[in-house]
Formats: structure tokens, C-alpha cells, sequence
């Protein structure tokens, strides 16, 4: 089978499945993301393995989460971020290092790792949560205004700054341990920079961009290029 027409099939067999998920978790009053989930756990390769061409599936995934992302930027602010940052910045800080020292000592114990360094990586994937899916939810039950929404997402969006911390510094953990503080100095160097840059960009790049981008009254090209400025961002992320 051809690779364009298998990854179409492929397309259609996630959307049935996710239809039919979906469908499902409505009838039994559970979130609808969570039938989605389910439906592509059965369709995917730890399920009956009806997908393919994972890549290409994986790749327009991303896609999706990140337009969910992009959500969340329209709905939290900054200035609603101020209104709750002491407990999403204490709290959020304290869930993740708690859970990382938590589980690395735990895993540690029990033979489940073979080195603190695993534990400290188990417990960082361990503390985070998924930003799309809790928004997902809030969004269905319309409480992304509500105090309890606004800490939740408060505490997600510091968890998904932790994550740029955690890709940058874990991979250094790896190192010989005589080069440990040299690995973590430069990883922690390049990640103020992305941050830096990402800063300037915001504040004095994009805004007037957007605004140019704005006076053409072109919707496909202002989302064109807004999507283009996020994704670029996650792919410097994710390297």
C-alpha cells in the first residue's frame, strides 16, 4: 500500500476511533478526552496496532497539542498568572521537587532503578502533568474562569516551564560525575538564553508583527504566522 494513501487510511481509523471514544465517555458521563485516549490506545501499537505510519500520525498529534497550547495562551494571561503565582509558583515548585526526591528515593530502594541519576529522570516525568488534557477538561465543564481553574493552570504552566528546565538538565546528570557541574552550568547557560530570547521576542518582536499581520484583515495568514512562532519555539524546546 502506498504510503500517502496508508497514512489517509491511518487518519481515518484515528478519527473513528476517536469518535467512537468519544461517543462512549459521553454516554457514560466521563470527559470526552478521556474516550479519545482510549480510542487511541486501541488503535495504536500498544493496542491492536491499526496505525502505521506513526510518524507521520505522531507528527500531526503534535500539531494538535499544540493549537491546545496555543488555547491556553488565550485564555491565561499573565496578569492572571500574578493573581494566583504564590501558590502555583510555591505550590507548583514544591509538588515537582517533592515528587522527584519522593521517587528517587523510592525507586532507589525498591531495585526499580539502578542509579539515583534514573530516579531523579522517573520522578521528573513522574511530576509533570498534561497541560492538554487538564485544559481539555476545564474547558468542557466551562471553569477555566473559576479560582480553582486559574490555580490548576497557575500550576500546569509552571510545571511546563520546569519541563524546558528538566530537558536542558537532565541529559547533563548523565555525565561523568567529575563533569556534572560543568554539564549543568552550560545546559542551565543555554536555557537562559532560549528564555532571554524568548522574552525579547515577545515583548518587542512579535506584538508589532501581529499588529502589522493584523491591518491586512488576513485570518489565515495571522494564524499562519502566530502557529509559526509557537512551533518554532517547541522545536527549539524539544533540541
Amino acid at each position: 500500500m502506498q504510503e500517502d494513501f496508508r497514512l489517509i487510511v491511518d487518519l481515518v481509523i484515528v478519527l473513528a476511533a476517536a469518535t467512537g471514544g468519544g461517543l462512549l465517555a459521553s454516554l457514560l458521563k466521563q470527559p470526552v478526552l478521556l474516550g479519545y485516549l482510549v480510542g487511541g490506545v486501541v488503535v495504536g501499537p500498544a493496542g491492536l496496532g491499526l496505525v502505521k505510519e506513526l510518524i507521520q500520525v505522531e507528527t500531526l498529534a503534535q500539531f494538535g497539542a499544540a493549537f491546545l497550547l496555543f488555547a491556553l495562551g488565550v485564555e491565561f494571561s499573565l496578569t492572571e498568572l500574578k493573581k494566583v503565582q504564590g501558590i502555583s509558583l510555591g505550590g507548583g515548585g514544591l509538588q515537582i521537587l517533592s515528587t522527584i526526591l519522593i521517587t528517587a528515593l523510592v525507586s532507589v530502594a525498591i531495585g526499580w532503578v539502578t542509579s539515583p541519576v534514573q530516579g531523579v529522570f522517573l520522578g521528573a516525568i513522574l511530576s509533570l502533568s498534561s497541560t492538554a488534557v487538564v485544559l481539555k477538561c476545564l474547558m468542557e465543564r466551562n471553569e477555566t474562569e473559576t479560582p480553582h481553574g486559574r490555580v490548576m493552570l497557575g500550576i500546569l504552566i509552571v510545571q511546563d516551564l520546569a519541563l524546558g528546565l528538566m530537558l536542558a538538565v537532565l541529559p547533563a546528570l548523565d555525565r561523568p560525575y567529575d563533569e556534572i557541574g560543568l554539564a549543568v552550568g552550560l545546559a542551565l547557560l543555554k536555557i537562559a538564553l532560549l528564555a532571554g530570547a524568548a522574552v525579547i521576542a515577545g515583548i518587542w518582536l512579535i506584538p508589532p508583527l501581529l499588529r502589522f499581520l493584523a491591518r491586512t484583515e488576513s485570518r489565515e495568514l495571522f494564524c499562519w504566522v502566530w502557529w509559526r512562532c509557537v512551533w518554532g519555539l517547541r522545536c527549539s524546546l524539544n533540541r
